[in-house]
């Protein structure tokens, strides 16, 4: 018997107890501890963690930038199709939205992010990016085999889902919003919740990590052109230094967080862009400086955002200077807090507990980087957890964003696990009251 029958006959019996779809069913406690044990076991397969292996080094040898991943979802809609599952395909240029189940409620969504980020690897090994400058070191190319790893399993099981699983394939998550985008095109109508994943370094492989509330920050970039008058450096008296005024804008902003920010209240402003001047002895017309700010409300990032503009301009005045700030939200989203639903975080422990003890569950602190899931978590209730992937065994593994990051690829069957059981026993615990309902089509989404 092949594995998809094993597949099928083992979870059938274990899971779903031969229930008919149109009824509700109920699962003793221990027969619903065993979906994420069940799940896992068959991820580890070889035939199945050797598929998903494969599938990431080849999204590794070809990094997309946001937006622009049209082999990426090439590949995803090849897979999609030799298991069977409908999608629809583009949304926000390159994402693609996939379907398994009855099509009607309810709809829970999984989600992975797809782009690459432009940067050269620095790591010889036989799978190194083959486009120069471009590289996955953020892990999604782990994200994308992880989620078609979950629907390889629920696609097996697809007549016993008490509902509709949402396979979302997001590009452009590294600044380019491409969850509002996909948010925008009005494809998660119906979706109840939605649940995302990342890999991370700074945990032990077999452990997750995450919390209720704010996980992640919300942000945002600026710009500011700081005008003056230039001239010769000997003969400061008749210029109008913008270095000078761009040095006072800078400390001043520091400020903003230290004497006006509530200490419990984090909030963070940078500067980490300035551009001005070309000689030694030369004052420049202009600077433009940019940075980021970041905060974990509404209300913080809010009054951020209208005092960096008072800021900027009302310091550059004293400097005889003029200034204009630009927060350019069409290229550059506002990113909204990422905030962790207190439900789906009972749900995600109950299912983490299960799948890997209570002992590896990791309580995490706020950080300060950001993810646009939170456009996903804003609209939908939604839940936001890292998976650890370190293993000394294997060496230093490096944080995202760095041109040495490397994936541990043991991790994979723990995230489509995690994606299928999340998903799996959502629905199983979430059925509507009455269950004569029409069936949904895939574009009411």
């Amino acid at each position: 018997m092949g594995f998809s029958k094993w597949f099928y006959l083992f979870l059938t019996l274990y899971l779903f107890m031969a229930a008919p779809i149109s009824s509700n069913i109920s699962l003793s406690p221990e027969e619903l501890d065993k979906i994420p044990v069940n799940f896992l076991d068959f991820a580890k397969k070889p035939e199945v963690f050797d598929w998903m292996v494969d599938i990431r080094r080849k999204i590794h040898e070809n990094p997309e930038l946001g937006f622009e991943e049209f082999e990426t979802s090439k590949l995803i809609r090849a897979e999609l199709d030799q298991m069977g599952i409908p999608y629809t395909y583009p949304i926000a240029i390159t994402g693609i939205v996939g379907y398994i189940g009855t099509g009607g409620p309810p709809f829970v969504a999984i989600r992975a992010d797809m782009d690459a980020l432009a940067m050269e690897e620095l790591v010889e090994w036989e799978h190194k990016s083959k486009v120069p400058g471009k590289m996955h070191a953020c892990g999604h190319d782990a994200h994308v085999a992880m989620l078609l790893g979950a629907a390889r399993m629920l696609q097996e099981l697809r007549h016993k889902l008490q509902g509709t699983v949402v396979l979302v394939f997001q590009p452009a998550e590294e600044g380019g919003g491409g969850a509002k985008k996909m948010l925008d095109a009005g494809v998660f109508k119906h979706v109840e919740a939605i649940f995302g994943l990342h890999v991370s370094s700074l945990y032990q492989i077999g452990t997750v990590a995450s919390r209720t509330g704010p996980v992640l920050a919300g942000s945002g970039f600026f710009e500011a052109l700081i005008n003056g008058k230039g001239g010769h450096a000997a003969i400061p008296q008749h210029t109008i230094d913008p270095i000078l005024a761009a040095s006072n804008v800078i400390v001043s902003l520091q400020h903003l967080v230290s004497r006006e920010a509530d200490p419990l209240d984090s909030q963070v402003v940078t500067i980490a862009k300035i551009q001005g001047g070309g000689a030694f002895n030369v004052i420049p017309d202009s600077v433009r400086i940019g940075g980021t700010f970041r905060a974990f409300s509404k209300e913080s990032f809010s009054q951020l955002k209208q005092r960096i503009e008072e800021v900027i301009t009302r310091q550059a005045s004293v400097q005889r200077c003029n200034a204009t700030v630009i927060f350019n939200e069409n290229e550059n989203p506002f990113y909204p807090v990422t905030v962790n639903n207190n439900d789906l975080h009972e749900h995600f422990q109950k299912v983490a507990a299960d799948m890997l003890g209570f002992q590896n569950l990791k309580e995490m602190l706020p950080v300060m980087g950001t993810e646009d899931f939170s456009f996903f978590a804003e609209a939908i209730p939604g839940y936001f957890f890292f998976l650890g992937m370190n293993d000394e065994s294997k060496g230093k593994l490096e944080g995202g964003h760095s041109p040495h990051y490397r994936v541990n690829e043991d991790v994979l069957p723990y995230g489509a696990t995690f994606h299928a059981s999340l998903a799996t026993r959502y629905l199983l615990e979430n059925q509507p009251k009455s269950t004569s309902h029409k069936e949904g089509t895939h574009d009411e989404l």
